[in-house]
């Protein structure tokens, strides 16, 4: 028997580990950064800080009984003087995610992934993973096929990160065809539509334009890296269902890049969620990016709960808090609490809430089901 809730991740840059760092996510955790290591992408040789120190690929998705995620997609347009590293064109990002779309599609003829963008789909595979059995030693579950042991595939709903890549708006409606049910309208930054983290300004009339089209088809909002005033903004133009998918309290860590106890507010009013982030950055307050450590900081998950429990006196109830981790988003454990090695940790979470008081009803919504939950009233 499986003793393990099931986890429903609501951002995880899948395709960009893929396509962008090339990692092969049906391998081992060990043999990726073996791989990296051998390669000098480490810090040490000719790469980025975060190989050889990655946290999250499909066995270790499955050892930690992560059934659920959302997927992104991600292709940022950086203009001849924009100080963020992205494509010269809007065209050129589009391409981007067109080979972001081929990667998900080849994972789910590998039987890796599944595409989840209605209620039924989302309810079979739900039950799928919640009634299957599971080994001994906490490894995948497994279904029987034809006697066989088969691995599950890990549900995923697409999600954009940054519309810079939406040449023209009706590339919106392509978008959705192929699955996307979230989008974030900016990511760091100035971006076409929006503007971002560490920027400012209000929301410009093609984001309202956007909006109006993500109303028309449905599409979730994810206010994540919206600077204030577009966030503001965005909440008045936008009618329909609305997230923030990896956000923390900026009274905990101050920085732009997290939420004040208004815009929390303003989420929960909407019946939105605010889905935690285990980047050390966005954990604590007075970390410094590429000299800071989670040994300096003593850093470990038990943090995570402080926003949890923030959030949750602000909207009066743990219905409106999810996991959201962002792990391996352009980091890895060089920025992870030091008792996150794997995304399997965070399976330590539940005993961590039961600690603070929290109910089983109240843990296993903050696990997965007040997601479930939220698409099933988003989609219905």
């Amino acid at each position: 028997m499986n003793d393990k809730p099931l986890i429903f991740d609501i951002h995880l840059d899948l395709s960009m580990n893929a396509m962008s760092w090339n990692r092969d996510l049906r391998w081992s955790q060990e043999k990726i950064q073996r791989w990296e290591h051998i390669q000098g992408l480490t810090k040490d040789g000719v790469g980025e800080v975060d190989r050889g120190n990655n946290t999250v690929c499909f066995p270790e998705m499955r050892r930690g009984n992560v059934g659920l995620c959302v997927g992104t997609f991600i292709g940022r347009y950086s203009s001849y003087f924009h100080r963020l590293p992205g494509w010269n064109s809007p065209e050129q990002a589009w391409a981007s995610t067109r080979a972001q779309l081929a990667w998900y599609r080849c994972m789910e003829e590998d039987g890796e992934l599944t595409p989840i963008t209605t209620v039924a789909a989302l309810e079979a595979h739900e039950k799928l993973w919640l009634d299957s059995p599971h080994p001994d030693d906490g490894t995948p579950y497994v279904v029987e096929s034809k006697k066989q042991p088969t691995k599950l595939p890990i549900g995923y709903v697409m999600s954009l990160e940054g519309a810079d890549c939406l040449v023209k708006l009706s590339y919106l409606e392509t978008m959705y065809q192929d699955g996307l049910r979230a989008l974030g309208p900016a990511h760091y930054g100035p971006g076409r539509y929006a503007n971002g983290t560490d920027d400012c300004g209000r929301l410009r009339e093609e984001g309202k334009e956007l909006l109006k089209e993500m109303d028309r088809l449905g599409i979730i909002l994810d206010v994540t890296h919206l600077c204030d005033e577009t966030f503001w903004d965005s909440l008045d133009c936008f009618e329909g269902p609305l997230w923030a998918s990896h956000q923390n309290c900026r009274t905990l860590a101050p920085w732009n890049r997290q939420f004040a106890d208004d815009q929390i507010k303003a989420v929960v009013d909407r019946g939105g969620l605010l889905g935690s982030a285990f980047d050390a950055i966005m954990m604590v307050p007075g970390w410094r990016h590429l000299r800071s450590t989670p040994e300096g900081f003593q850093l470990r998950i038990e943090r995570i709960c402080e926003h949890i429990d923030h959030v949750c006196q602000i909207a009066g109830s743990a219905k409106h808090i999810c996991i959201g981790t962002d792990l391996d988003g352009g980091y890895g454990t060089e920025q992870t609490p030091m008792d996150m090695k794997s995304i399997a940790d965070l399976q330590t979470i539940p005993g961590l809430l039961a600690e603070r008081g929290y109910s089983k009803e109240d843990i296993d919504g903050f696990m997965w089901k007040n997601v479930v939950d939220f698409l099933k009233r988003a989609w219905s």
